[in-house]
């Protein structure tokens, strides 16, 4: 149940994530929404090709006779990414994922995400360990939600996992990227994409993601809960792609004290000659 698969050179700059060439390096959830019209309009704006889809609370088809979220998404045009919110243990999470893979013919890539408590929805990495164990060894390509820890991460990694998503803050928050300094020692060690996750608020988080050296970002309620949902999509689709640009070009170096002029400083034109 995906989209169609391309050749990576095919694509200028493609994000890579388990084999498969992406575009859009903004990914976009489908909660929070009005209805699924709102979503559809939201995710088109954005330029997401990856959508993530809570199970336990988006009808995907476990819920015959209700509207269907692929109606208004569906997987011709868009790779389908279950998710585990509202998972609280290893357990709980891998039984949902593999009703997952059921409901989508055989569907293997994957949100991992196993929370700690319902109040800051911070993850339980214990269980996400375990989880993420399970997870890889029963066949799944799993992207894992997780705290900043670079320890944790590089875990997670050596477990198998496809791609690492720290939080930027907690989810729901809209608090930015708190702790830019944990990010990057995520990014300078991994060797498969990082993707901020949870915290995201407005544009310029989005793009200072980017800057950083990340290699997508995934949010939802920063586009859900904006009062134009839709015209927040379009922002963040920007900010990404203007981020990700900054970051290939390479920011000019800060100094302290050190005034620099725009213009040449030689061959000035003299007062004398005036």
């Amino acid at each position: 149940m995906n989209a169609p698969t391309r050749i990576a050179e095919q694509i200028a700059d493609p994000l890579l994530i388990a084999g498969r060439a992406y575009r859009s390096r903004l990914l976009i959830g489908t909660g929070k929404y009005r209805d699924f019209d709102e979503t559809r309009r939201a995710v088109e704006a954005s330029g997401a090709e990856i959508v993530t889809v809570a199970i336990r609370r988006t009808n995907i088809g476990q819920n015959a006779g209700e509207p269907s979220l692929l109606d208004a998404l569906p997987p011709s045009r868009f790779t389908i990414l279950p998710n585990t919110a509202g998972c609280y243990s290893a357990e709980d999470a891998v039984r949902t994922l593999r009703l997952a893979r059921e409901l989508l013919d055989g569907h293997d890539l994957v949100k991992l995400e196993v929370l700690g408590d319902p109040d800051t929805l911070y993850p339980n990495i214990v269980e996400t360990l375990k989880a993420a164990e399970t997870l890889v060894r029963d066949g799944f390509k799993v992207m894992v939600y997780t705290s900043d820890d670079p320890i944790i991460a590089k875990q997670l990694e050596g477990i198998g996992c496809v791609a690492i998503m720290p939080l930027a803050s907690l989810i729901g928050s809209g608090m930015g990227i708190l702790n830019p300094w944990n990010l990057q020692l995520i990014i300078a060690s991994a060797k498969v994409p990082v993707v901020v996750d949870a915290g995201v608020g407005t544009a310029s988080d989005a793009a200072i993601a980017m800057e950083l050296g990340c290699d997508a970002v995934l949010m939802n309620t920063a586009v859900a809960k904006a009062q134009n949902p839709v015209l927040m999509a379009q922002a963040m689709r920007k900010a990404v792609e203007a981020g990700r640009e900054a970051f290939l070009a390479g920011r000019m170096p800060k100094k302290l004290y050190s005034a620099s002029p725009s213009s040449p400083a030689s061959g000035l034109i003299s007062p004398k000659a005036a």
